[in-house]
Formats: structure tokens, C-alpha cells, sequence
């Protein structure tokens, strides 16, 4: 999130004064969302669809960021917005009016679009998965790191989030207390279930659900994974917020992806949603849920380089970054 500008309180109320913007205000609050799905959902031109992004940006209610040929749109600084939900909440019928109705239907088709093509894309390349990976970083070099970055306390309770192929649990799972792999992707955990057999981790549990709603209590993990994950990711805070909640005191979050990069073909070919990330962006998304960013490494590759970012609760912790 951008740093925090003095409100101007005549500016918003003249950005929230226009029934498009309103809409649009009201539909980030749902989730992030590029010039072109604003587009679909209002119904607009993208040039129409823009102007509208611009006043709301000017006005501190939206903020923009740009990945490659792509433009993706989320809400102001909280201080800002905050106030102006509540007050919508408040208004009684608010979200029985018919506009809000046909925006969440709408919404539901482009979430429905983006899940389809991600779903496609797991399952035309699940037998591939652990290849494409190797692609980019040597698998070993991060699965060392890994290893590295997490010996210094005990695993206990593991959750690998987006398990696919199980290749974490494989690596990590025989010095955890209990481990659970998690993902959507039907094809992926009929691998999975093969490999950690083969691998004598029988005892791991494997389920299907999905990153923003984990079928999992509060504070029911020491060790949460998301390993080359969130680049998938249309609500990447969301997906954060959803694995700190299933930590307990002292737990770890660790993060393995891609540093921003500029290679608009991951997002054309291999379905990639961000084109990944900065430290100073996770460790934002970090301090939103109350976790600390403990420490910071990454492997530099020809094309791509892969960094680690390990998130602590509720645990005193100085940043370290290495490479």
C-alpha cells in the first residue's frame, strides 16, 4: 500500500457523488480487480471504465498498481475507507439495493472466469508440475533454503496451503508433529496421495479446499506453507490473512516465490495472477494480520528470482536478509 496522503474531504465525497464510482468503490472492496473485469462488471467502455479509476486514485479511495501490460486496481489507505464503509454498512437497505445485486452476480462471473482458467491449467499440467517449477530456480537450491530457514525451530503442527504434487510435505512432513496438504485441485491431490505413499507418509492428511477459506480452526498451526502459491493469487492479502489466522502463538508463516519480475508471458502461458512480489509489499501484507517479518532470502536465477519471506506471530523478531 502507497504511504498515507492527508484526507481531502471534498474530493471524496465528489468521487463517491457518481453512481459508477460508487460501484466501483463498492466492488474493490471485494477484491482486486484489472481495468478490463471492472469493464465486464459495469459494463463500460475500459477508456470510460479508466477516467472513473482516475478520480477515485486522485482522491485516495483506490490505488493502482501496474504488472506488466496489466493494471490492477485495490482500496485506498485504510484510514480513508474505512469511515465509508461503515457508514454504507449502516444505511439501512444498502445491500438490498438492485445495483449491488447485479455487481456481486457480475463479480461471481469474473471470479468464476478466473478460476476456471487457473483449474484448466492445474489440470492439463498436473503430471508436470514439479518439471515446471524446476524451471526456474533448481528445485534443490530452494528446497535447501528452505530447510535452512526453518531449522532453527521445531515444525510441529504443518499445513502446506497449495500442496500440489504433496513435494513439501515429502520434504518437511517426517520432522512435523502432524501434516496437512491443502488444494482445490482434484488431479493435484490424487498425486499427491501416490507420492508421499511411495514416500512413507502415509499419515499425512490431504484435503481439497480453497486458500481464502481453509477448512481448519484458529491457531491450529505451528508452520504454515505457501510455496510458489500466491503468484496465483487474485487476492494475495486475502490468502495471507487466511493462513495467520490458522496460526498459534510464536507460529511461522513461510512465503517461497517469485520477486517482481516483468516476464508477461508467466501470466499468458502459465496462468500466473501477479507477477510476483517485493519485500516491502509482504511484509505490508504481514503486518495487517500481526505477523513480523523475521527474515528475507532469495536466489538469484538467469530470468527469475525466487525469495523467501518467514512471517512469526506474536514473537520478537529482527529482519535479516540474505542471499
Amino acid at each position: 500500500m502507497s504511504a498515507y496522503m492527508p484526507l481531502d474531504a471534498l474530493a471524496i465525497f465528489r468521487a463517491l457523488a457518481d453512481p459508477t464510482r460508487l460501484r466501483i468503490f463498492h466492488l474493490l472492496r471485494a477484491m482486486e480487480l484489472s481495468i478490463g473485469e471492472l469493464a465486464q462488471v459495469l459494463g463500460q467502455s475500459q477508456p470510460r471504465v479508466s477516467r472513473h479509476v482516475k478520480i477515485l486514485s486522485d482522491a485516495g479511495l483506490a490505488e493502482r498498481r501496474k504488472e506488466g501490460s496489466w493494471v490492477f486496481l485495490g482500496l485506498g489507505h485504510e484510514q480513508a475507507v474505512a469511515p465509508l464503509f461503515a457508514a454504507m454498512d449502516g444505511w439501512n437497505g444498502a445491500s438490498d439495493e438492485n445495483w449491488v445485486a447485479t455487481d456481486r452476480a457480475r463479480l461471481a462471473a469474473v471470479r468464476a472466469d478466473r478460476a476456471a482458467a487457473a483449474a484448466r491449467y492445474f489440470a492439463d499440467h498436473a503430471e508436470e508440475w514439479d518439471a515446471i517449477r524446476s524451471l526456474h530456480v533448481p528445485e534443490s537450491a530452494v528446497e535447501r533454503q528452505i530447510l535452512s530457514i526453518l531449522s532453527d525451530l521445531p515444525v510441529g503442527r504443518l499445513v502446506d496451503i497449495g500442496t500440489g504434487t504433496g513435494r513439501m510435505i515429502e520434504l518437511i512432513g517426517e520432522h512435523a508433529d502432524s501434516a496437512l496438504g491443502i488444494d482445490r485441485s482434484p488431479e493435484m491431490l490424487r498425486l499427491a496421495r501416490v507420492k508421499l505413499a511411495e514416500a512413507g507418509l502415509d499419515g499425512a492428511e490431504l484435503r481439497q479446499g480453497d486458500m481464502y477459506a481453509l477448512p481448519l480452526a484458529d491457531g491450529t498451526a505451528d508452520l504454515v506453507l505457501l510455496h510458489q502459491v500466491l503468484h496465483f493469487a487474485q487476492h494475495p492479502s486475502a490468502a495471507i490473512a487466511e493462513c495467520a489466522r490458522l496460526l498459534s502463538p510464536g507460529g511461522r508463516l513461510l512465503i517461497v516465490d517469485f520477486a517482481s519480475h516483468d516476464l508477461e508471458e508467466l501470466r499468458t502461458r502459465d496462468a500466473h495472477a501477479r507477477l510476483g512480489f517485493g519485500d516491502e509489499q509482504i511484509g505490508a501484507w504481514f503486518a495487517s494480520v500481526g505477523l513480523r517479518l523475521d527474515r528475507v532470502e532469495e536466489l538469484v536465477g538467469d530470468a527469475l528470482t525466487v525469495k523467501l519471506w518467514l512471517g512469526v506471530r506474536g514473537q520478537r523478531a529482527q529482519l535479516k536478509v540474505a542471499s
